[in-house]
Parts: C-alpha cells; sequence; structure tokens
C-alpha cells in the first residue's frame, strides 16, 4: 500500500497549472494536517522559486485572491515587513489604503506588485511567505497541480 503522499502525487503528477480535483484537495489537507508545518514550509518555498510554476509575486496574488479576510491581512503584513516600514509603506499609498487590515480593498494586480517590490527588496520574503502558507495549507489548495505536486514531493523527499 502507497503512503498518501504518494498516492496524491500519482493523482496529480501531469495536470499542470489545473485546478485540484475536490477529492485531491480533501487528500491534500489530511496530508497536511499530518505533516509538520517546517514540512509544508520547506514544500511552499521550492514550489516559489520552481521554473515550474509561476513567478512568486503572481502565485502570492493567486492565493491572495483565495484567501479569507484575516488570512489576507497577515498576508499583506508579511509582505509589507519585507519592504520595511510596514503600514506606512508608499505600497499601500499607491494602493489607495492606508493600512493592511484594508487588504480585502486591494486587487490581485495590487498584491503581485506589491509581492514584486517585496522580493526584489528582501529575497528572505520567499520564506516568510513560505511559513505563513505553512499556517494555512488550504490555501495551498487553490494553487494548482503543478505547485502542489512540487509541495508534496518535497514533503515525500523529506520522510
Amino acid at each position: 500500500m502507497s503512503n498518501p503522499i504518494e498516492s496524491l502525487l500519482q493523482q496529480i503528477t501531469g495536470q499542470g497549472g489545473a485546478p485540484l480535483p475536490p477529492e485531491a484537495r480533501d487528500q491534500f489537507q489530511q496530508i497536511a494536517q499530518n505533516a509538520s508545518p517546517d514540512e509544508l514550509s520547506q514544500g511552499m518555498n521550492a514550489a516559489f522559486q520552481s521554473d515550474q510554476t509561476p513567478p512568486f509575486a503572481q502565485m502570492v496574488a493567486q492565493l491572495f485572491g483565495h484567501a479569507d479576510n484575516q488570512q489576507k491581512t497577515g498576508m499583506l503584513s508579511t509582505l509589507l515587513g519585507a519592504l520595511g516600514g510596514g503600514a506606512t509603506h508608499p505600497a499601500l499609498t499607491q494602493a489607495g489604503i492606508s493600512s493592511p487590515e484594508q487588504a480585502t480593498q486591494l486587487s490581485t494586480d495590487q498584491v503581485q506588485q506589491i509581492a514584486t517590490q517585496a522580493e526584489q527588496a528582501n529575497p528572505g520574503i520567499v520564506q516568510q511567505m513560505s511559513d505563513f502558507y505553512a499556517k494555512h495549507p488550504q490555501l495551498v489548495q487553490s494553487l494548482g497541480a503543478a505547485a502542489m505536486a512540487i509541495v508534496l514531493g518535497r514533503m515525500r523527499s523529506r520522510h
């Protein structure tokens, strides 16, 4: 009998950026609940840095689009922290908001621009965002099969 990670990897391999089917999402949720945050974080970091997935900023924007209000605020706060200046950063002013708590008013394009700036200013943001998503694995499911396969592949290699 194959392990759950191997089973899900076989199911989603070759699907590219296609959305995950509901049963794959459920399987991932079970795997994520039993994984350590470090395993999930390392898997996300690998997905963010892979040439098989969209650029970091684009993936962050996609995840933002699937996040709830509290998660959006946390994501934006993390990105702004990487830019230095936090809640007073010009990126907020440019986006027409005055605090991370107003993150729900941002479009995914605006978040992508902020993520691009954050990555340029502080490459460590990729690991910080990986750590954030490890605490919110339900968001990871929205990335599609290619990114999910990378996350699972990294988790499998750690077992």
